[in-house]
């Protein structure tokens, strides 16, 4: 289980109605040569919007062996592909597919549309997704430019696609990495799983070493649960997904392999868990907080909690507890928003149980 898991077309992206359904054969080596060019940034890409269960609304899919026909045409969106270098390959400002399974995608033109059936498709997932999640951070203010909030994990981010043999991803911090691994519905299928990792490098750049205590390890699930639901979200309304399935639950396409009960779901943002209900199991406890994470955003709205608790992040201990990481966001919160918004953070985190506050 994992860690932590073509219809509307958009108008800025010119030429994308001329390569809807269209499969790019491989290219051989021998024609890396061919390239876009400097300054040739934008492509086209097809992808899931963050998933198709979410999109389709349709709890019955399942994996089928990576099969193409077991997700339906209208679970693909073709959107543009940014902040890439003119190499051709899936590199650029925010992100970085330096491992694979079989080829690596390549485009002349930059252009990666491919079915699920074909692993170039998850390795598109993923860097999309990686560098949809740093757009989001940086639209929020997140770019360390005079005036704004500090950077966070303002780099192309390396992504090993497949190249674990388990139903399983995992950021190591250390070689600074993000490896998203295989079994039942590949890891770099669903959007939420790749954001759910991103999660993990993000706290990384803010606080080098976080999560070497219990807590501070839940509050890291956490979130990357709950930034691959906002992130999920807001990508998802950019380029014209609905919504047709449960926005708490996460990894609802992932989950599918593993899961019996519906929705599916790795984990929910949802719960009612409180801290008298640890078990010292870091997934399990971190529903404690990102359920205190999802009342500030259904409060605040999406853009103000998520600058709050993405800020506050930055004066976390590498082992923080609940009740200090929980006052770094109440004093965040003060500090951006004043009373109203420190007094809806403060009820979040009391609502759960926290001690002290």
């Amino acid at each position: 289980m994992p860690v932590s898991r073509i219809r509307p077309l958009v108008a800025s992206a010119a030429g994308l109605a001329a390569v809807a359904g269209l499969v790019i054969a491989a290219v051989p080596s021998t024609s890396y040569a061919a390239k876009p060019g400097p300054g040739t940034s934008t492509g086209v890409a097809r992808v899931f919007l963050p998933n198709p269960v979410q999109s389709l609304g349709d709890e019955s899919l399942t994996d089928q062996k990576d099969s193409a026909g077991a997700v339906p045409n209208g679970g693909y969106y073709l959107v543009p592909l940014t902040n890439l270098d003119g190499s051709g390959f899936l590199v650029g400002d925010w992100a970085n597919v330096r491992t694979e399974t079989g080829d690596p995608a390549y485009s002349p033109t930059n252009t990666f549309v491919y079915d699920r059936h074909d692993d170039r498709f998850e390795q598109v997932m993923a860097y999309f997704w990686a560098t949809e999640a740093q757009k989001y951070l940086r639209s929020l203010g997140f770019t360390g430019a005079p005036g704004q909030f500090r950077a966070a994990n303002a780099e192309s981010q390396d992504l090993r696609i497949d190249q674990w043999g388990a139903d399983n991803s995992f950021s190591w911090d250390k070689h600074d990495y993000i490896k998203l691994g295989k079994g039942g519905v590949d890891d770099a299928e669903d959007g939420e799983v790749i954001v759910h990792e991103y999660g993990h490098a993000v706290h990384d750049s803010q606080v080098p070493g976080f999560g070497s205590s219990v807590e501070a390890g839940s509050i890291g699930e956490a979130f990357g649960d709950y930034l691959s639901v906002t992130v999920g979200l807001h990508v998802a309304a950019v380029y014209g997904a609905p919504l047709n399935a449960d926005a708490a639950c996460v990894a609802d396409w992932d989950s599918t392999s593993y899961t019996s009960r519906v929705p599916h779901c790795l984990r929910r943002v949802d719960t009612d868990l409180t801290y008298a209900d640890r078990n010292g199991e870091v997934h399990h406890d971190g529903q404690i907080w990102s359920r205190a994470l999802w009342d500030i955003r259904n409060s605040l709205g999406a853009s103000t909690a998520d600058r709050i608790i993405i800020e506050a992040q930055f004066d976390f201990a590498p082992d923080t507890s609940f009740h200090d990481a929980a006052e770094a966001t109440i004093a965040t919160a003060q500090e951006l928003g004043g009373n109203n918004a420190a007094n809806v953070v403060r009820n979040a985190f009391h609502d759960r149980g926290i001690p002290g506050i």
